[in-house]
């Protein structure tokens, strides 16, 4: 396994010095833009695991999600009691949207994979692998030349990614209510209104 069983281990229980350059690396993520190109992965091993390489085609972008709830503005005029929340339900996670606002500003490129960097009381982080499509490195590249077939195009938008996968409620594949989730919840509600 190597040296990267070992970052893991870091990352998951930061310590001493480490602790103190994730706050000064937070302050700095906090003044830059929501979506901005890195040159190299923060985390190493979960971008290892997820299928980067250090090769052309492949981009890795910081994104960051404000969070807390989603809450429409006040309403203007007068409203049936029944009628419209000002929650707004969106059903994704902070992770599956990260993808997507990366995508939109990389529009040449699919979505491969995400994971967590970290989160303060106003935004949670993220890093998102992201594959150019049309590169010829990536097309000759036989672990990820899959990505660059036309049923792949808009992956992240349809929920396909892993992220997108677990939002949808597709990952366990056990338990009441899990017949539901096939082909989707949509679907699902259709069948019966036939």
């Amino acid at each position: 396994m190597g040296y990267l069983k070992y970052v893991r281990e870091l990352w998951k229980k930061p310590k001493g010095k480490l602790k103190d350059i994730l706050k000064e690396r937070l302050i700095e993520w906090r003044k830059s833009n929501a979506v901005v190109r890195v040159e190299k992965p923060t985390r190493i091993d979960r971008a290892r695991s997820l299928g980067y390489k250090a090769k052309q085609g492949i981009i890795i972008a910081r994104v960051r999600a404000l969070r807390g709830g989603r809450k429409r503005p006040l309403f203007k005029g007068g409203r049936r009691s029944k009628h419209r929340r000002r929650k707004k339900v969106v059903g994704k996670s902070y992770q599956w949207i990260c993808e997507e606002r990366a995508n939109k500003k990389f529009i040449n490129c699919e979505v491969l994979g995400s994971y967590k960097l970290a989160k303060d009381g106003k935004y949670a982080y993220f890093e998102v692998i992201l594959v150019d499509k049309n590169h010829p490195a990536i097309k000759k590249d036989k672990e990820l030349k899959w990505i660059c077939e036309p049923q792949h195009r808009g992956r992240v938008y349809r929920g396909l990614s892993s992220s997108g996968r677990k939002s949808r409620g597709l990952r366990s594949g056990k338990g009441r209510g899990y017949e539901k989730n096939r082909p989707s919840l949509a679907a699902h509600r259709k069948r019966g209104k036939s």
